[in-house]
């Protein structure tokens, strides 16, 4: 699959020799044992950011300075035999939706005062104790509502895969960032498929834990419980190095044996497990939408079955269905939490279309409405996963389409655009309605280089053994 940008380099852009032909995993050892320094892995991926940004618009804020400050503490740390968190030196960017301390928060929107944060968030707050250095904060979609990373605040994230077509989102300044080689990984939220959409749109792994897994990784609070912390990266074992430490506890250092069984980098490197796994390409939003798969979505599904019956595992049609109530319940739960943003009647103008639409509405809806909304999801969860049941994994199409055009939702009319996004990505919201872990991995690259994937969606609390199938797939 595609790892690097489809952008020209520009004169001077770093070279994709040594720090850049690193694995995450690899880049960690390195920095580790000493063989690099934070510094000079710091100021390469900063290079990359200056080169490919400005076409790219990955990043709505780069911090440098205190990056550079950050690297050489970590040297410092190394040099003194300090213990080593488990990410030691390792360059990260987090969503410009969480808190990263002197760093303004925008939440994607120009209707939110762009003070700086004063205390990190809790998923920064981590990541930064487990040793990882933040190169910035990256675009958005407005109040991370939406399946593309466009706003008003910056001009739009694009694909690193071809620039005119949108990484997804919410995650998707982070995606082109990790696809385009500005970082060697970052952490994503997936509240209905944020990490997933993206990592499909650009070839990357993108995993949605179990719902509890990353207790501090709620993008923000939310009434359904639906946001769970995850790892972009290029491949299942760099994904599994990040959630570990996403995960762990804040004194898990890189001396543990971080590799020992029990950690999802240990499932990731061994590989191993043959799985009984169900197809299906039936979508909980076909009662109110016409949902099709475009050429492209079903030839990546084709070469998914093919690649793990390959790898050993039984693959059969799964016989599911969902609760036509679902559409609307879902998406009065999903924009809820827009009524108790504190906004200032003047700073609602700023407003995109489709946020003022949902956000006008939930404010116009009752207690009674949401707690009914509520209880026919926790009904839709608790039939999905006895459904899901039978099979070990669960396949289907990560997206039903090929990225999307940046400017392709903005029709200036909220319904259609909150129907578009539906009809690209009809298979992700339901895993986080159900608390379920789910994975993307790359499949299928189009004529044009355009990454297809499948999503597999385990078992309660079986991160590892996805990890370990996106593995087998990595390595054919």
């Amino acid at each position: 699959m595609p790892k690097g940008p489809a952008v020209q380099p520009r004169a001077g852009m770093p070279s994709e020799e040594g720090i850049g032909s690193f694995s995450a995993l690899t880049l960690r050892d390195a920095l580790a044992s000493g063989e690099v320094s934070a510094r000079e892995t710091t100021e390469y991926f900063l290079g990359r950011i200056e080169a490919l940004n400005p076409d790219l618009g990955s990043f709505l804020t780069i911090t440098a300075d205190a990056a550079m400050k950050q690297a050489h503490e970590a040297d410092e740390a190394l040099a003194s035999g300090r213990p080593l968190g488990i990410l030691h030196g390792m360059p990260l960017a987090h969503k410009d939706l969480t808190d990263v301390a002197g760093v303004p928060t925008t939440m994607g929107s120009t209707a939110v005062p762009p003070v700086p944060a004063k205390a990190d968030g809790p998923l920064p707050a981590v990541l930064r104790a487990a040793g990882a250095i933040s190169l910035g904060k990256t675009q958005v979609p407005e109040f991370g509502l939406s399946s593309y990373s466009e706003n008003y605040v910056a001009p739009p994230a694009r694909n690193p895969l071809g620039p005119a077509l949108s990484p997804g989102g919410s995650s998707g300044g982070s995606a082109a960032a990790v696809a385009a080689g500005m970082l060697p990984f970052a952490p994503g939220t997936d509240g209905g498929g944020s990490v997933r959409i993206p990592a499909a749109a650009t070839g990357l792994v993108g995993l949605k834990p179990n719902r509890g897994r990353v207790p501090s990784g709620g993008g923000q609070r939310d009434l359904g419980q639906f946001v769970v912390a995850g790892p972009l990266a290029r491949t299942a074992a760099d994904a599994a190095l990040l959630l570990d430490a996403m995960a762990a506890e804040p004194n898990f250092h890189a001396t543990s044996a971080d590799r020992a069984a029990g950690s999802f980098l240990h499932a990731a490197l061994r590989a191993q497990g043959q799985f009984r796994i169900g197809v299906s390409t039936r979508s909980p939003f076909e009662s109110r939408l016409d949902i099709r798969l475009d050429p492209e979505a079903v030839l990546g599904l084709e070469a998914g079955i093919l690649a793990l019956t390959g790898a050993g595992h039984e693959v059969e049609e799964a016989d599911v269905h969902y609760d036509e109530r679902y559409p609307d319940a879902f998406a009065m739960v999903w924009t809820a939490p827009l009524a108790s943003i504190p906004l200032p009647r003047e700073a609602e103008e700023k407003l995109t279309p489709l946020t003022a639409t949902m956000r006008r509405r939930a404010l116009q809806r009752s207690a009674a409405e949401l707690a009914a909304a509520v209880d026919i999801l926790r009904g839709f969860e608790e039939d999905t996963i006895r459904q899901f049941a039978a099979w070990d994994m669960i396949l289907t199409p990560t997206v039903a389409m090929p990225p999307r055009p940046v400017g392709w939702y903005w029709t200036g009319d909220a319904d259609e655009d909150y129907a578009r996004q539906c009809r690209y990505s009809p298979f992700t919201s339901m895993v986080n309605v159900c608390g379920l872990p789910a994975i993307s991995v790359p499949t299928y690259q189009t004529a044009q280089g355009l990454s297809m994937g499948i999503q597999l969606i385990g078992r309660p609390g079986a991160e590892a053994d996805l990890l370990a199938v996106a593995a087998q797939l990595g390595s054919q």
